[in-house]
Parts: C-alpha cells; structure tokens; sequence
C-alpha cells in the first residue's frame, strides 16, 4: 500500500507556498520586497507593544498631576517652576530657544500700543475723570457697558448663591472710535515718527508668530496670538546645533553649496537675528513711546490695557535688546506662548527617601482647547487647579459676555463634579495674588465689575478671601466623597515663594498616593 504524502498537491497551502513556475524574476523580486516589507511592519507592530507594555509596567506606580484652568491662568509659568525645580538643567538647556518668544512678546505688545494709539488718533482726553466710563478704550469699554445690563440667568453664576456676576447676553456693544478733544500736535507728531521708525520691526509680529506656530492657528484659542506644539523647545535647540554643524562644515570646505544645504531652520534663525537688530537699532524709540506721557495717560486711565508680560518686557527692553541677549530664568517666567493639546513633562521626585515619576500635564486652557483634558481625567492623581483672581475686571476673549471670575468658577464647578475625579487629590491655586494688589491700589473697584460683591471694603484681605469663599463653597456642593481641597495664595512668577508652595503640595501629594497604593 502506498504511503500517502504529506500534503495533497491539491493543498492550498503547498500551492500557496511553492512559487509558480511561470514567476518571472521582476515578479519574484517584487514579491520578495513585498514580502520583506510585510515581515518589517510586522516586526514594527511588536516593537511598538512591547514597548508599550513595558511603558505601562514603568509607569503603574507614577504619580500623574494635571495643571488645569482657563487660558492665561498661569499653568504654564507654574509648569516652569516644576522644571526649575525638579530639571533645572533642561531649562538651562532651553534658555537659547526662549528668544523668539520673547522677540515676539515685545513685538506684539508694542503693535498692540500702536493699534490703540491708533484708534484715539495718537491723542488723549485731559479732562475726563480716571473712574469714568468713559475713560474706558473703544477697545475695552465694553467691561464697563456690561455691568449696565442684566446678566443671563443661563450662563452667570450670579443667580446661584456663588453669586459672580457675568456680561449680558448677546453681542458686545459697538465699537466708538471718536475723538472728542483737541490733541497736542507735537505729541501725536512724535507719536507718528515713532510709528513710522517701528513699522519694520511691527511688521515681523506675524513672521515671529508664523515661525513659533508653524502657521497653525486655533479657533477659540483668547488672546496670545500664538499657539506652539508641545517640544518646541527641544526642536528649536535641535535647530540651532544643526545650523552650528553646516557652518564649521562650510568654513571647513566639507560641505558645498547647494540646494541641499539650504534649510529653514538657517532661515528661522537668520529671522530671530534679523529682529534682534531691529530691537537693537530702535531701542531708544521704544523707551520713548513706552514712556511717552500719551500712552502712560491711556494706561492710567484704562484706555490701553496691557498683560503682565508687556510691561515686563518693555520696561526691561534695554537689556533685551542688547547683541548678545540670553534669557534669564525671570524673563522665561514670564514669557508668554500657548501650547497646542496638551504637553506631558516628566519629574523625577524623591521623597523620605523613595523616589516616583510624576508626569505633569501642562493643558491648553482656552475654550476651543479644553476637551482634550477628558482623556486624561481616568488615571489622574492630582490636579492644581489654577485661577488668575486679578482677572476680575476681564472678559473672555473667545466670549466677551462671560466675566474671567465667573468662567473659572463655572469651570471649577465642572472638575469638582466630575464622575471621574471625584477621589482625585485636588489643590486649588489661587493665583496672581500681585496683580490683585496692583489693581486695587490703583483705586480699581471690584463692585463695578462683580455686582454681588456690594459695598464690602475694596481692600486686598476682603476681595482674596471673597473670591475664595465662592471657591470653596463649589467645592462643596460637589464633594460627596468629603475630599479635602487644598487652598493656596500665589504668584506663580514669585519663584522663591512658588517652590516652597510646590513643596507643600508635593508632601500632600505623597501622601495621598501612599495611601492609595495602600504603603501606609
């Protein structure tokens, strides 16, 4: 009896795997490319999986804290202090890349000075009274129109016990950009010189913003202009060394002209320098308009508003301008750039001797940004929740009928109430603690912009603790678990009193991850 072979010559599998005689050698080579290519993206696929599995067995024990809050609430500069503190050397590292910002942040401040000079007509009213509302810029005279009309029972807070009142429903009010006074001729001479002598370097506020963003612009991104992808920095960096590398091989004859040799990033410095020049050569028309008596007249009179950053920037603008500029870490501070999404920063942190991973998560807080933290919310150990309560006199700028004070709360209300963060460790950051004082005693009211705060006493101590009190009594409403809420004071640009505060939060967050990993 005859054995019977293996496989039938009939087998789809034998067919499959005998190569047909008629195969010719382009097909074959083709096939076994195919073939090769195949096995590669395969091999790729099970990299990616084992590193992932081992990423989730490194990662089990971390600690992972979300910086939350509304665009400029100073998440980011709190984010610097975690870096400051826990990876000083990246910073270091990093100092060079923070130029162009701050290129860009003076350059966008002083076109947003020459556009408000611009709609007064480079002129302002002696005569009108500091607290009038009147006094207000056709650029922001609407805070004030605001408070005149009923907030919506829909959106404000203030019709809940909260009580933060809100602008009222539909559009902002129209822009009036009269002038009703006689101006000094010689002043709005200099001021139009002035203009004509800062065109060029204006002018380079989209090409600096062009250059941080890539060009990518965000629907409901607020104010800031500008929107970059989490490690910007390092390609920045990555950038400049390259650039380096071609020109020792170019002075060395290694490397020869051409269309290969050509690069953007070549391009992207030559324009950073090119700025640096122009800050350098016009340095002294810069002073002058910043401290020209018709811009400080709109600035004392809240016909020109300015961030924090600008009046920074511009009063330290000799320094800046200087040839051979290197950031310091107070002007990295206060800095000012949007993130895209969200960036995770890694820290090593070692506590009574063990030492944990926390990976902070650093997230974009305008309203068109905020639903990429959900993702996030499920593993969370922690989240700092940081609230600007100097913005009490500021509107959004994605919805100017919403009060910053009031969008925070709401916001807050939202995190606290959250199914998914319910037993995640939660500090609240009342932040920018400075700039409250600044407004106050600058004689700013507190009721002109917050109805329900009356006619308590418009001192520091009253407002901080008002604010807080509305804070805490969200918190709760929406704390079934009876979670602790941990409250601080901060200027997050305060870098002595900040690490010291991110000290106490790190012990409270130890001690919460200890007792959830169930090691006490």
């Amino acid at each position: 009896m005859r054995t019977p072979s293996l496989y039938s010559q009939d087998d789809p599998i034998s067919a499959a795997m005998k190569p047909p005689s008629s195969e010719s050698d382009a097909e074959r080579t083709a096939r076994l490319h195919a073939e090769a290519e195949a096995k590669r993206v395969s091999e790729e696929i099970d990299e990616e999986l084992r590193q992932e599995r081992e990423s989730m067995k490194r990662t089990k024990g971390d600690v992972k804290l979300l910086l939350l809050g509304q665009a400029e609430s100073g998440k980011s500069t709190l984010q610097k202090q975690f870096q400051l503190m826990y990876k000083p050397h990246s910073l270091e590292q990093e100092r060079t890349s923070w130029r162009t910002v701050i290129y860009f942040n003076v350059v966008h401040s002083l076109k947003h000075i020459l556009n408000v000079l611009e709609a007064w007509d480079d002129g302002t009213e002696d005569d009108i009274d500091a607290d009038d509302s009147a006094s207000m810029s056709p650029l922001s005279s609407r805070n004030m129109m605001f408070m005149s009309e009923q907030p919506s029972p829909s959106t404000s807070l203030m019709n809940s016990p909260s009580g933060i009142s809100n602008g009222p429903p539909g559009s902002p009010p129209r822009v009036d950009t009269r002038v009703d006074s006689p101006k000094s001729m010689s002043g709005t001479s200099q001021i139009a010189q002035l203009r004509r002598k800062l065109g060029p370097l204006v002018a380079a506020d989209s090409q600096l913003a062009d250059r941080l963003s890539g060009g990518v612009t965000v629907s409901g991104s607020g104010k800031g202009g500008v929107y970059v992808r989490s490690g910007w920095q390092a390609r920045a960096i990555e950038n400049a060394l390259g650039r380096v590398k071609r020109n020792k091989r170019s002075s060395m004859g290694t490397e020869k002209p051409g269309r290969d040799s050509v690069s953007t990033d070549g391009d992207e410095d030559q324009l950073v320098q090119e700025v640096g020049r122009m800050l350098e050569a016009t340095q002294d028309d810069i002073k002058t308009l910043w401290e020209h008596q018709t811009v400080k007249a709109l600035i004392s009179r809240r016909k020109l508003k300015l961030d924090e950053w600008s009046e920074f920037f511009l009063s330290h603008i000799s320094r800046i301008a200087a040839p051979d500029y290197i950031p310091t870490v107070d002007d990295i501070l206060h800095a000012r750039i949007q993130t895209m999404g969200v960036a995770e920063h890694i820290f090593d942190v070692t506590i009574h001797g063990k030492a944990v991973a926390w990976h902070l998560y650093d997230v974009g807080g305008a309203r068109g940004q905020r639903h990429t933290w959900v993702p996030y919310f499920d593993d969370a150990n922690a989240i700092i929740f940081v609230a600007p309560v100097s913005a009490f006199d500021q509107y959004l700028e994605e919805d100017p009928r919403t009060n910053r004070i009031d969008d925070s709360l709401q916001l807050f209300t939202q995190i606290c109430s959250n199914a998914l963060l319910k037993s995640v460790h939660l500090v609240l950051f009342l932040n920018k603690t400075d700039l409250l004082k600044h407004k106050l005693d600058a004689g700013l009211k507190v009721r002109k912009y917050i109805t329900s705060f009356g006619e308590r006493s418009n001192d520091y101590e009253t407002v901080v603790q008002y604010f807080r009190a509305h804070f805490l009594q969200v918190h709760r409403r929406n704390n079934e678990n009876r979670r602790v809420l941990y409250t601080h004071f901060t200027n997050v640009v305060d870098t002595k009193a900040t690490q010291r505060i991110i000290g106490n939060v790190r012990d409270s967050i130890f001690r919460g991850y200890l007792q959830s990993a169930a090691l006490v």
